[in-house]
């Protein structure tokens, strides 16, 4: 089959690599037919390229027909069509009878100190080809695959893989009351979404970002905007917005590759040129972030508001503001997103008429498997109008 393949730092490829099979009862095999690019596969290509192996195939948000299924795989059969969730969760451990998918304790990879595995995300996350490829193998299927209809496009349901719950998860973590303002710090595709779900909920949605697409986008879909070229400060704008007081809620749906400091950029950016073995304890140990986003969330949420985190982090000796989030009392939740929890929640919405959360024109290029290179580097420079990228296997 032909696969995206990591090779290097910036340095990605599609090649022909042996198709998966079928290794355990509970695994499953699936033909992609759609596969998105998340904001977080751009951490591959450089700050985590230390984790990467050569030929490592990417890719955790994908969907298709299910070809063969193990032994112990009964929800799902050949010719289904479904969702693959990006953390890969058994379903029944004490972490997930908890709704903490991410978590799971049949796939943690307690070695490298984290969480669950995940699809085409690095030997931290267990090195598990990802689904940017032409097939798929699918561990512990007896509980991950969502089985959706046949009767709408791919991108209805593509993203209950990643960012459509993550997003969800990270309103939810906010918390806003009846009536509350959201304010949302990025604007990309889970920034996006998590705008639209506030404003279908009921909450005033102020979403921050540069890129005048984006901010063209949010506006059409209900939410105020902020352009944080325009302004001296962000989070004083939001507090003028709401009164002096500041938002209810505030999520970053930014993470580490906000832009803002460029002495932390060239420190991120230096620690990805060392050889594997001195970047890996640098990385685990004294990574830092550029929190500019996280930072703005902090100073911009109301006094005994919430920060909802869904921007994925890495650093280990971030400087936070930790007096004024004490003084402010302010609440903070985060952490990768417990896709199936959420799942029964957003179904309704999602098929509800009239797409109303706009997910089948989220996507602003839609390119074959061969050239998702290209189309890496066209989403990480949020060139030509890119907000979200759909490879077509």
């Amino acid at each position: 089959m032909r696969a995206l393949t990591w090779q290097g730092k910036e340095k990605l490829s599609v090649e022909t690599v042996p198709d998966p099979v079928i290794s355990e009862p509970t695994d499953a095999i699936i033909k992609v037919t759609s596969t998105a690019i998340c904001g977080s596969d751009l951490h591959l290509y450089s700050v985590l390229g230390p984790y990467l192996h050569q030929g490592d195939i990417l890719g955790h948000e994908p969907m298709g027909i299910v070809q063969e299924v193990g032994s112990e795989v009964t929800h799902i059969k050949p010719g289904d069509r479904v969702v693959v969730p990006f953390n890969i969760s058994c379903g029944s451990c004490w972490m997930c009878s908890r709704g903490l998918f991410a978590q799971c304790e049949t796939t943690q990879n307690r070695a490298q100190g984290k969480g669950a595995s995940l699809f085409g995300y690095t030997e931290l996350y267990g090195s598990v080809p990802g689904g940017q490829a032409e097939y798929l193998r699918v561990p512990q299927a007896h509980f991950g695959p969502i089985k959706v209809p046949d009767d709408a496009p791919d991108e209805h349901y593509l993203y209950l893989s990643d960012i459509l719950p993550t997003a969800w998860q990270g309103v939810a973590y906010a918390d806003v009351p009846e009536e509350g303002t959201l304010a949302v710090m990025g604007l990309g595709p889970v920034g996006q979404l998590a705008g639209r779900i506030g404003v279908h909920q009921g909450r005033r949605v102020i979403g921050v970002d540069r890129v005048p697409e984006r901010l063209e986008l949010a506006r059409a879909h209900g939410m105020e905007t902020i352009n944080l070229d325009e302004v001296d400060d962000v989070a004083e704008t939001v507090i003028e917005l709401t009164g002096g007081r500041g938002a209810d809620g505030v999520l970053d749906a930014v993470g580490m590759e906000a832009h803002g400091n460029p002495a932390m950029e060239a420190a991120i950016k230096s620690v990805g040129m060392l050889p594997d073995a001195l970047a890996k304890p640098m990385v685990d140990k004294m990574g830092i972030d550029r929190i500019d986003a996280l930072t703005t969330a902090i100073k911009a949420v109301r006094r005994g508001g919430t920060v909802s985190v869904s921007g994925v982090y890495g650093g280990e000796v971030d400087p936070m503001p930790m007096m004024e989030m004490f003084d402010r009392g302010i609440t903070m939740r985060l952490g990768q997103c417990h896709v199936k929890r959420w799942i029964d929640d957003i179904l309704p919405v999602v098929q509800q008429d009239g797409d109303v959360l706009g997910l089948e024109t989220l996507a602003t290029h839609r390119p074959s498997l061969e050239e998702a290179p290209e189309y890496y580097k066209v989403f990480q420079e949020k060139a030509d109008g890119c907000v979200k990228v759909v490879l077509k296997p």
